[in-house]
């Protein structure tokens, strides 16, 4: 148990140091400790190639005095082993004729499309989800020694976790946690792709298509939904107007005199209607005289 918690916390140390843009003691060891590795054949070799670039100066110094840009890192290659020190740049930097080669290596951030992902969610429904990832090499060294593309494998690995991060959630989740499946993804994707020296910086769902049946679907049930909360606010609307209605009964029947008044309110609202029927309320006393008659 112990063991298993030593190396935890050793990857969990190197992944720090690497995300800080240094490699660990471990690789360095493993990948730029070549000058005691090239043998005695390899320091003849490496004579022989000092010997030319004397002889042959100064023509020599245009093939041994190479430039890197700003946004660029060199990975020197003596003898097929990657040069003690790492990448270098950007600037002047000089290399050995006929035993040195060298790589370049763009660290700008670079952007892709992921193409749209046939996926079955967690509750039986097909989408198609696309999205867009930003990344970046932090170490150029393990981005030429630890993979052959390392762009090529950076797509393949976003894909796959477009679809297994996906198929976990369900529809309602996809369309209203956008946000937090990126931050999973990019989670994911950073962590896998710390070996190769690529930093994930960030990861966005740009599209989510639903097949047209299920749009359908949902618009009949949103459609529905809102005429069943309209009906109920004209039916609330409608239960508050009768109880005005009948606190202002009780009102007017403590006083006959606001039936009147009431009655002429009336008759000035017809009349600023321009209507060309007008009603002229009757009392209600002389209706009762012609009743009982």
């Amino acid at each position: 148990m112990d063991t298993d918690n030593e190396e935890v916390a050793m990857k969990d140390s190197r992944r720090r140091e690497r995300q800080s843009g240094h490699i660990t003691l471990h690789d360095v060891q493993a990948l730029e400790n070549s000058d005691y590795d090239i043998g005695l054949c390899g320091w003849l070799l490496v004579a022989l190639s000092i010997l030319l670039m004397l002889v042959t100066l100064p023509i020599s110094v245009w093939m041994c005095l190479k430039i890197v840009k700003e946004y660029e890192r060199a990975i020197i290659f003596r003898l097929g082993r990657i040069l003690r020190g790492g990448a270098k740049g950007p600037g002047l930097f000089f290399i050995l004729p006929c035993t040195d080669s060298f790589i370049n290596v763009d660290m700008r951030t670079i952007t892709f499309d992921i193409p749209p992902q046939e996926v079955l969610t967690k509750d039986s429904v097909t989408v198609s989800v696309d999205g867009v990832v930003y990344y970046r090499v932090q170490n150029a060294t393990l981005a030429v020694a630890n993979i052959t593309n390392a762009d090529a494998a950076t797509r393949l690995l976003a894909q796959t976790t477009l679809r297994n991060v996906l198929g976990t959630k369900n529809l309602a989740e996809i369309l209203s946690d956008r946000k937090e499946i990126a931050h999973s993804m990019q989670s994911t994707l950073d962590e896998a792709t710390d070996d190769w020296g690529i930093k994930v910086e960030r990861v966005e769902i740009k599209d989510v298509k639903l097949p047209l049946q299920l749009q359908r679907a949902m618009a009949a049930e949103a459609e529905a939904s809102r005429e069943a909360r309209a009906k109920v606010i004209a039916a609330e609307g409608e239960m508050n107007a009768s109880r005005a209605l009948k606190e202002a009964s009780l009102v007017i029947a403590e006083s006959p005199s606001a039936l009147q008044l009431r009655y002429l309110q009336t008759l000035s609202t017809i009349a600023a209607e321009k209507n060309s029927t007008i009603i002229f309320p009757l009392p209600l006393e002389m209706m009762q005289g012609f009743m009982k008659r």
